[in-house]
């Protein structure tokens, strides 16, 4: 095991991700429980985010609290990772996203970049990475890699289901980036598919 791996263990998530694994649960219901685990995930990347003491008012006293003072971006790989950029954006309201867009060919299970966007240079972010799928880790690497070349080097991958397959290669390449997952499972199938998995998480979230 990879010492920067954090498996999430909370009953919520749990409870959510075997009915999103479950193959008779309906688009809607997907939908909803992907919120869930998504929200979980990234309040557990999130922890590492730094803070500073800010002094305020409240309706009685004066009182130190603290605030976020580190620059964040999220980077969810399309199209799936647009099922998690929901969540994250619900619990950092101003932060700003970079896309990578991959597309996966069938026959080779091999990554293919169709589409490209950052605000600029990332030198002193921290990037989350949203990717519901880590199996083979060609997408991953790809989209740490971009990161990268712009500057970031604090950088954490949020993934819902991860193949021990694709945990090591990323972990090779990217010795230096945390994976926050719900779940290592078994292994890839013939055909590259995280088993026992849930399945092509995009077409199950967007009914496609």
């Amino acid at each position: 095991m990879h010492t920067n791996v954090n498996v999430i263990k909370h009953p919520l998530l749990e409870h959510s991700l075997t009915i999103l694994r479950d193959r008779d649960t309906q688009t809607a219901t997907f939908r909803q429980h992907s919120k869930i685990v998504s929200t979980l995930l990234v309040v557990e990347a999130a922890k590492s985010i730094a803070t500073a003491a800010r002094a305020i008012e409240t309706p009685l006293a004066a009182m130190e609290g603290a605030a976020l003072s580190e620059k964040v971006i999220v980077v969810p790989v399309l199209r799936a990772g647009l099922a998690m950029l929901f969540a994250a954006q619900d619990l950092l309201l101003d932060v700003p996203v970079g896309f990578l867009g991959l597309e996966r060919d069938e026959e080779t299970a091999v990554a293919r970049e169709y589409y490209q966007k950052f605000p600029g240079r990332l030198d002193g972010y921290k990037a989350l990475i949203l990717d519901p799928m880590l199996a083979t880790g060609g997408s991953l690497d790809e989209t740490v890699q971009a990161v990268e070349r712009r500057g970031c080097n604090d950088i954490s991958m949020v993934c819902v289901v991860a193949a021990p397959e694709g945990i090591d290669r990323v972990m090779e390449r990217h010795s230096g980036v945390t994976l926050h997952t719900g779940a290592i499972d078994e292994r890839l199938d013939e055909n590259k598919y995280i088993v026992p998995g849930l399945g092509d998480f995009g077409d199950r979230y967007f009914g496609t």
